[in-house]
């Protein structure tokens, strides 16, 4: 099977269709879209890129930003910019939306695979950044899984454990073969903001039968993008992270 992983859309409408339509454009097809979370948050348009989620069918886990919206208190894990951004987030979300995030798992096992916004197991929370030296190693121990897919920190990163060291390495763009006498962690980038000097969204390819990850930069319009923001009361600082 062919499986694209997405995350971190960030209520970037442009970007998620354009990043859809290139997976569309794929051949052979991809057989599943998995998506792992923050659909919502920091960017205009919410609820169009939630409905646009559940119309395509794609499985999600909750990110830190579904778990806020949902819930008031994981709120204060957020610093007080972030908390503005939040509380615009839910005024332009629907009811039907809320109790749809809420549903929604902390982590998803498919494939044999673990699919999770922030660290393995289960946390939407903490950042793979944070882990170093043996409790990036330990990381490890908290999953059986061969390959573990994460998002949250909006920046692209694999890394690798041979049972005794991990070792952090570079993911670019394009295709490489993963070993399979090893574990990994990927850390896949983010679809609607960025944050590893590159503007264009990020999504993986993950091919289960040859371990091929294949990492995708989509070119989109961000001056579009960026219009949406003023009308929709969101602040200007998010905007201008896109470009």
């Amino acid at each position: 099977m062919q499986i694209a992983v997405l995350s971190d859309i960030h209520a970037n409408l442009e970007a998620f269709r354009r990043v859809l339509e290139d997976i569309d454009s794929r051949h052979p097809g991809v057989d599943e879209v998995v998506s792992l979370g923050d659909t919502l948050g920091y960017g205009p348009q919410p609820e169009a890129c939630l409905a646009l989620l559940r119309k395509r069918g794609i499985v999600s886990v909750q990110g830190n930003h579904e778990l806020a919206v949902a819930q008031a208190k994981y709120r204060q894990w957020f610093n007080p910019q972030s908390r503005e951004a939040l509380q615009r987030t839910c005024e332009l979300v629907s009811d039907e939306s809320v109790a749809y995030i809420r549903e929604l798992p902390r982590f998803l096992i498919r494939h044999g695979c673990l699919f999770v916004h922030g660290l393995p197991p289960d946390s939407a929370f903490r950042y793979l950044y944070e882990i170093n030296g043996e409790d990036l190693a330990d990381l490890f121990s908290r999953f059986t899984e061969a390959v573990a897919f994460v998002g949250h920190t909006h920046e692209l990163e694999r890394i690798s454990w041979d049972g005794r060291r991990a070792r952090r390495h570079a993911l670019a763009q394009g295709d490489q073969i993963l070993d399979r006498s090893l574990r990994h962690i990927v850390n896949i980038g983010a679809v609607g903001q960025p944050r590893d000097g590159d503007n264009r969204a990020k999504y993986v390819l993950w091919d289960t039968d040859t371990w091929t990850l294949t990492v995708r930069f989509v070119v989109y319009d961000i001056k579009s993008a960026m219009a949406g923001f003023k009308p929709a009361g969101m602040p200007d600082q998010y905007a201008r992270r896109l470009l």
